[in-house]
Parts: structure tokens; sequence; C-alpha cells
């Protein structure tokens, strides 16, 4: 009977991120077509979410967890909140108490709870054979140093002083300024015993801050997506051009982690609004999504509502979409997408799509460039609409030479991770082969 190998896979999922989820499932299906008997958990930022969503025995990875859109699932901070805002009234007083306080309960308490948390999470991780830190942007400092960076350090430290094999798989990494960020993403990819990196920009980076192990890289693990080819979707009822619009809450304190700034928000929702206007003057029909179900929708609702007061114009969202499969369906009836995130440049090439990309990431412009599209990725801080309209016709009168690249594009991605998973989860029958072939070989050598 073959043994039970037991895996743990880390992703920070839980907030509605649909190309992170899509990577976890993809590593998921990966692994238990190649080790079918494997016994695999999760290890989220929302083990709840996961558990319904994935299917799969799901574990926290921090003591403070996600809610659905990535708010912390704490039910005091209203309380909290309403205190700290009285006492902001006694000044000088406040700092000089809330100092004291931080010092003498705050820290002890924090520290304690902390280490009760690792104490149980040894326990937890030394009862695997193989933990896996999984796909997406895991090197990056959001939610500062004590984020993302311990996290992912404290998890690897935890594996490796219980014997367990630690592995970085197709992680993207940036930006990481903080040398407290820069120490424990140094340290844990040390520990690692396997690193491989979605781009060149992040094996690159990580070089930089001191990272001289060996490592590779390999395409983002969404591109191992079966698809169907071409894409079907909804039949479409004219004969127009569709754009598909697919804004983001950058900035927006309400839904964006990074750099919250309310006037860059708006200013980005105001030039989108006016360049989808001038879409409609020519001719094209509007619909719009999101690849991120959580905060997404805020932003799509701030752009009808821009495009309405400003513009006298309508245009609906994508409606019932709570997976890729909608997301890519969806597409079926686009001819265009435009779109600020990462991975729904990776949906648009795996639905073969001309792409135009406005920018909140180095990520999103390596990619871009990575396909040969830099032409057609814009900064979201920088565009200017009427230019971004320039930019998108010739995207659209280059559609044919754009699709036939990006399609072989794709067949080459999947390839290169075929490999990458047959080398790192051979089958039986690859074993058996490699071991005939292992012994032929020194048989020859002795003959």
């Amino acid at each position: 009977m073959e043994r039970t190998t037991k895996i743990g896979l880390l992703h920070h999922i839980g907030g509605g991120n649909l190309g992170d989820d899509t990577t976890f499932d993809l590593v998921v299906d990966n692994i238990r077509r190649r080790w079918p008997h494997a016994e695999i958990s999760a290890f989220s930022m929302s083990p709840g979410d996961t558990a319904v969503r994935h299917g799969i025995v799901s574990h926290p990875i921090r003591r403070k967890t996600w809610t659905f859109g990535y708010e912390a699932a704490d039910t005091t901070a209203g309380l909290k909140e309403s205190v700290k805002s009285s006492a902001k009234k006694l000044g000088v007083l406040f700092h000089l108490l809330r100092a004291v306080y931080s010092l003498v309960f705050r820290l002890p308490r924090e520290c304690g709870r902390e280490l009760s948390f690792l104490i149980k999470s040894r326990r937890l991780i030394r009862t695997f054979d193989l933990f896996i830190i999984t796909g997406g942007g895991q090197l990056t400092e959001w939610g500062g140093p004590w984020g993302f960076p311990y996290t992912l350090f404290k998890w690897v430290l935890l594996g490796k002083s219980a014997g367990v094999k630690c592995i970085y798989f197709n992680v993207g990494a940036g930006p990481l300024d903080h040398r407290l960020s820069q120490l424990f993403v140094r340290y844990g990819l040390r520990l690692a015993d396997y690193v491989s990196f979605r781009d060149a920009q992040s094996q690159g980076l990580v070089r930089e801050l001191g990272f001289k192990g060996e490592s590779r890289v390999f395409p983002d693990i969404v591109y191992s997506m079966e698809v169907p080819s071409p894409v079907s979707g909804h039949s479409k009822k004219t004969n127009q051009p569709v754009v598909g619009i697919a804004p983001m809450p950058y900035g927006d304190s309400r839904g964006f982690a990074g750099k919250q700034d309310q006037p860059v928000y708006q200013e980005y929702i105001r030039k989108l609004a006016i360049f989808a206007a001038d879409m409609v003057q020519h001719s094209y029909l509007l619909t719009f999504f999101g690849t991120d179900i959580g905060v997404d929708p805020l932003a799509i609702e701030d752009l009808q509502k821009e495009l309405w007061d400003h513009h006298g114009l309508v245009a609906s969202p994508v409606e019932g979409v709570k997976s890729v499969d909608d997301i890519l369906a969806a597409m079926g009836g686009m001819d265009y997408v435009v779109t600020s995130r990462y991975h729904g440049v990776i949906f648009a090439h795996l639905a073969n799509r001309p792409v135009l990309a406005i920018s909140h990431h180095p990520k999103v412009v390596t990619l871009m460039g990575e396909l040969g599209l830099s032409q057609y990725c814009v900064d979201i801080e920088e565009f200017d609409p009427k230019r971004l309209v320039d930019t998108f016709e010739s995207m659209a009168l280059n559609a044919e030479e754009i699709k036939r690249n990006l399609s072989a594009d794709a067949a080459r991605f999947k390839k290169e991770l075929a490999g990458q998973f047959d080398s790192l989860f051979p089958s039986l029958d690859q074993l058996r082969s490699e071991r005939a072939f292992s012994e032929m070989s020194v048989g020859r050598t002795q003959s």
C-alpha cells in the first residue's frame, strides 16, 4: 500500500481575489493528478472561507484572520475605535497613556499570545511531510513587515525546525523597502529546500536583498489551467465590439490595503470614466467586471456613478461572477479587455483576448513586457484618458496578430509548468522509469 504524503499549502487567500484562489486550486489539482494518495491541507487567512470555497481542511496562518474583502475578523473593532476617538480629546496625555499601556500591558500580552500560536503551529506543521508557500505576490510588504514577510518566515522556520521540507513555489516579490521585511524574506528563502519565482524581476529583487541561493523562474501557476479553445461564453446580441473594463479600488481606503490615497483613487475613476465615454462615442459597447470579488465591486459602482453623473451613460456589470470559470465565460462575450489587475491580464490572455493594462504594480508591467504588449500598458496614476483611447485603437488594429502571439505564449507557459510539476511531484511510473534508466546506465558503465 502506497504511503500517504501530507502536504500543507500556504497562500494568503480568503479575501475574494479569484486570481489567488485559482492559483491555489491549480496547485491542488496538479498535485492530486500526480500524487492521488496525497493528503492536502490549506493554510490561509480565512480558514472558514477556504474550507467552503476549496473543499479542503484549512488552518489559520495568523492569529488575526480576514473576513471577505480583507477586513480583519475583529468583533471588538467598533468599540475600540469609539474608545480611541474619545481618548484622543485628551491630547498629549492620550499619547503618553497609550505609550505606557503599550509597553506595560499590550506588548507582553501580544507576545504571549503569539508565542502560544507559534507553539500550536509547530505541533501542527510537524505532522506534515511537505510545506509549500504557493504562488501569488507572497513576498511583499502588504500589511507591513509583520504582515506577509513575518508570516512566511515564521512558517518556514517552524517547518524546518520540525524536519519538514519547505518550498516557495512560483512566488512574486516586491515591494520590499523595510529592512525588517528584507531580513524576513532573505532568511526565509535561505531556509527553504526549493525556491522558484513567477518572473525574473522577482528573482532579481531578492538577489539584490542578499539571497544567493539556487532559484528558478517559471510562469504564473494560473497558466497551467485547462481552458477551452476558443473560450466559449455568452452569445453576443450585437455586431458592435464589446469592451470589458475591470477597475479596482486602487488607493481607496474602503478596499485597498496598499497605498491609500482617496484623491488618487477618485482621479483614477474620473479618467477611466472619460476613457469609457470615448469608447461609447467610438461605437463600442461596455461591460464591467472584477477579478477580486471581495473589493472590485466598490470600484465598479463608483465608475458607473461617475459615468452617469458626468457623461449621462449607463453600463452594466457582468452579473453572477463568483469564480474564474464565470470570468472566462464572460470574456467569451468580449472582444477586448481593459484591466488594472495582474491576474486580469492572465485571464484575458487565457481567453485569447487583446488586453490593455492600467498598471498599479511593477508585476503588471513585467507581465505585459513578457507578452510583448508593453505598448499597451500604462501607469494607473499617470495615464491620460485621451491617449489611452489612441492606445486602445492601436491595439484593436493589431488584434489578430496579438491573439496569435498570445495563443503561442499560453501553450508555451503551460508546457513549462507541466514540466515543473512533473519534476517536483513525479508519478510512481515516472520514478520506476527513472530508476530503470539509472540501473541500465550503471550496468553499461560497469560493463
